[in-house]
């Protein structure tokens, strides 16, 4: 197959499944999304509804950024990391499941959306020294996902009455009829992953419930200290990506050094699986 049968092929895959990216934006505003017809009150968001904004919220990100669809090996090793963190989760089934995708882009960044969609840049992979950092980061953003911390966002922009209509009228996200409010939420939604970030607390947060999946899974916690180490010691010559989007890594390194947890050193047995994806 030519290689752009296989890119349309696979950037169409990705937008009708779930998945999450983290990427480096491009100039000028974001796409504005089609949206829902009416919305209900006085309803709390369901799995679906969470699966459809996080569609529509990664549409928009991949809309920005071009996916790397150089290495389909790569993205397969780096989901089949995402699959051993999940189910050993506290939360591994969602609705549509997680999904995983590299940008291609330089930055060292990562997101998660609602819907179980991770993206993470190929800057930042190729910046992972060992299996065990990439986990870290994955771990990371799986806990943004199991945390609901897109979900409260919205909810303090106070559009939960929109969510509601989303399940029922998905096939509008890729046509229909334009709704101010639910393109209000996307566009503050991917607005606030590219340009603002989490809070404070709820980055710490996601470190921590990221130490416990790692231990839990087998993995050596200390490999997101070494993500965030590297990070660090990029910080300063670096605009945009983690510098912008998350606390600052030496902030983060002091709360990871501070937590204690149980660990077995396992990682001699991913070094040859790590050299060789």
């Amino acid at each position: 197959m030519k290689k752009t049968s296989f890119l349309l092929i696979f950037c169409i895959a990705f937008i009708l499944q779930p998945v999450f990216i983290m990427g480096q934006p491009r100039p000028g505003a974001l796409p504005t999304v089609t949206g829902v017809d009416s919305f209900r009150e006085d309803t709390e968001p369901t799995p679906e509804d969470e699966y459809y904004l996080g569609r529509a919220v990664a549409a928009n990100i991949l809309s920005a950024y071009k996916p790397y669809t150089q290495s389909r090996e790569l993205t397969l090793y780096l989901n089949r990391i995402l699959q051993t963190l999940v189910v050993n989760s506290e939360r591994p089934v969602i609705f549509g499941g997680y999904h995983l995708m590299i940008l291609d882009s330089v930055e060292y960044n990562a997101f998660a959306t609602p819907g179980g969609h991770i993206f993470i840049t190929k800057g930042l992979v190729e910046a992972a020294a060992s299996e065990d950092a990439l986990a870290g980061v994955i771990a990371h953003e799986l806990a943004h996902i199991i945390l609901r911390h897109s979900m409260s966002i919205i909810d303090n922009m106070k559009v939960e009455n929109e969510l509601s209509a989303i399940g029922q009228q998905s096939a509008s996200v890729a046509g229909g009829a334009q709704t101010a409010a639910f393109r209000k939420s996307i566009t503050d939604t991917v607005d606030m992953m590219v340009k603002s970030g989490y809070s404070r607390p709820q980055e710490l947060e996601a470190d921590n419930m990221a130490i416990v999946i790692l231990a839990t899974a087998g993995y050596d916690p200390g490999g997101l200290l070494e993500m965030l180490n590297i990070l660090s010691s990029v910080q300063r010559g670096q605009r945009g990506g983690f510098n912008t989007t998350h606390p600052t890594p030496d902030e983060r390194i002091a709360n990871v050094k501070s937590l204690r947890y149980p660990a077995n050193n396992t990682r001699s047995v991913r070094v040859p699986r790590f050299k060789n994806k």
